[in-house]
């Protein structure tokens, strides 16, 4: 969040946020969003790990509208998302994974990336539908392993790596049409302005 904020700071770029919501009271980044002048608010999950239930997921649902966001952005929330939530907001929720999917996916990819024996790992960036880091490819990043790499350095390389990516690939989201054909997500055009001008995503 942290990168995608800092990138939003900046002048040059198409997007802002519109709201930041956890489902961790304590979370570091709420406390990180208010300190931005961001709007950042707590919803309870409800009693499931790895989902929201009903009640909860309708108020981030219906949190996310009144804030009119056109992209949702996942960022280390770790819950599946289901039908209703999806379906509110279609190939509009994002997230970025730690290994290059489909390899690795579910949790601490790095570790299975580097027990594997694999010497290219990396992060992705995909479209979340209702399975487990299944959804079509947006964007990736390869990160080399090296030999001396214990879980915690590979991860530290891998999260550099990500704070990169996330904020071009939400840039590239905001200046152009995508479409998904089969597993594949296509660029198609880049979106025009008010004035008619084409809007081009910053290099990165």
């Amino acid at each position: 969040m942290i990168a995608v904020a800092d990138a939003c700071a900046t002048s040059q770029f198409p997007a802002a946020i519109a709201l930041v919501l956890s489902d961790v009271a304590e979370s570091g980044i709420l406390v990180q969003a208010r300190q931005r002048g961001i709007p950042a608010q707590f919803i309870a999950p409800g009693p499931f790990r790895t989902k929201l239930d009903e009640t909860a997921e309708k108020a981030y649902v219906s949190a996310l509208q009144q804030a009119k966001v056109d992209l949702v952005v996942m960022a280390g929330f770790m819950r599946i998302l289901k039908g209703d939530f999806l379906r509110a907001f279609p190939q509009r929720v994002v997230n970025i994974h730690p290994a290059l999917l489909p390899s690795f996916p579910g949790l601490e990819a790095w570790k299975q990336a580097l027990d594997y024996g694999v010497k290219v790992t990396g992060c992705t960036v995909h479209y979340v539908d209702q399975g487990v880091d299944t959804g079509p490819i947006i964007a990736q990043q390869t990160v080399p392993v090296l030999d001396d790499d214990t879980p915690a350095s590979l991860h530290e390389r891998i999260q550099r790596a990500e704070h990169v990516l996330y904020p071009a690939a939400i840039a590239a989201l905001a200046t152009s049409r995508y479409k998904i054909e089969g597993r594949r997500c296509i660029k198609c055009s880049d979106v025009a302005d008010a004035t008619g001008n084409s809007l081009k995503a910053p290099a990165r």
